[in-house]
């Protein structure tokens, strides 16, 4: 009996010491993520790429290598060229005033205050409710006839009932809303990482920084600011990624309108590839949003570097 339990019991240990090994552990605990993106990020991603180069469309199932066809047609395309622009601003100008509020957000976090526990629970909703039940209460907040802002407008004697906004009617006023909307949503997450990046500041930075006679604005613009940027820039690189790919709003909120006003390149993917059937294209302006983050993501990590070295 003891010849055969010491085998079986060389093999356990041996087992067990495989384990201890922190490579192999590390591999075992990152393996389902790694999977998880395999099957749901890779596989469609290579998908997408099989039908871009494609005539495939639900009305015309077989598949008929055209090259890069897709992608010369889209570019060819002013509505698309409209999309295009509408994506860019509407990431860039949310993004920044998601960035604004939450900055102050984070400023005003800071200070005591009674209930201060209470609305840092609170402020994190706007990110934690489902954005199909935000969309409602805004929709209703831009209302044409029920709009609490120009009730609260027009009861302050701002404008007149005749000169009240259709904001979700109006080119330029829809864009602007699907920004609000858009910045709201983001700004919890900026206050994060604003209060994360403050708080790790070293105080004596900051008395020494008040003691030589730096300001408010002073030691959070030259002095916190520069230190907390490379924190500061990963949160908008994550933002940004997901703005940019993002239709939830747009498709919530205005559908596109008014005549493609707010159609940005996650919704127009959408509507060409799904709605409209045609496969192949949709796919084109799915992916032509690939190379555009790359880029923008590798110029700010560039960036990052050289302004912690």
């Amino acid at each position: 009996m003891a010849t055969i339990a010491e085998p079986a019991a060389r093999t356990a240990s041996r087992f067990r010491f495989i384990l201890d090994r922190r490579e192999v552990l590390g591999s075992i605990f990152v393996a389902p993520a790694i999977l998880y993106v395999l099957l749901l990020v890779g596989v469609p991603f290579l998908l997408a790429v099989y039908y871009s180069v494609s005539a495939y469309t639900i009305y015309d199932p077989s598949w008929r290598f055209v090259g890069l066809t897709n992608f010369r047609q889209i570019l060819q395309n002013p509505v698309f060229l409209e999309t295009l622009e509408n994506t860019f601003l509407f990431t860039f100008a949310s993004q920044l005033l998601g960035l604004i509020l939450g900055k102050f957000g984070a400023l005003l976090l800071l200070r005591p205050f009674p209930g201060r526990k209470i609305v840092r629970a609170l402020i994190i909703l706007p990110w934690a409710v489902p954005i199909a039940l935000a969309s409602v209460a805004w929709e209703w907040m831009f209302d044409s006839l029920y709009s609490v802002i120009n009730w609260t407008m027009i009861t302050l004697g701002i404008i007149d009932r005749s000169e009240a906004p259709n904001w979700l009617g109006n080119p330029h006023l829809a864009m602007l809303c699907v920004i609000v909307v858009n910045a709201w949503r983001f700004f919890p997450f900026a206050i994060v990482i604003f209060l994360a990046g403050i708080t790790s500041v070293p105080q004596d930075i900051i008395d020494a920084a008040t003691v030589d006679g730096a300001g408010f604005w002073r030691r959070n613009y030259q002095i916190i600011l520069p230190m907390i940027f490379p924190i500061v820039a990963v949160g908008l690189i994550f933002g940004i990624v997901f703005t940019f790919t993002d239709l939830s709003i747009v498709f919530l909120l205005t559908n596109g309108g008014p005549i493609n006003a707010t159609s940005v390149l996650g919704f127009q993917g959408f509507q060409v590839g799904i709605l409209s059937g045609d496969v192949s294209h949709g796919a084109a302006i799915s992916l032509f949003m690939l190379p555009v983050l790359l880029l923008m993501v590798v110029g700010m990590l560039r960036f990052i570097r050289r302004r912690e070295i």
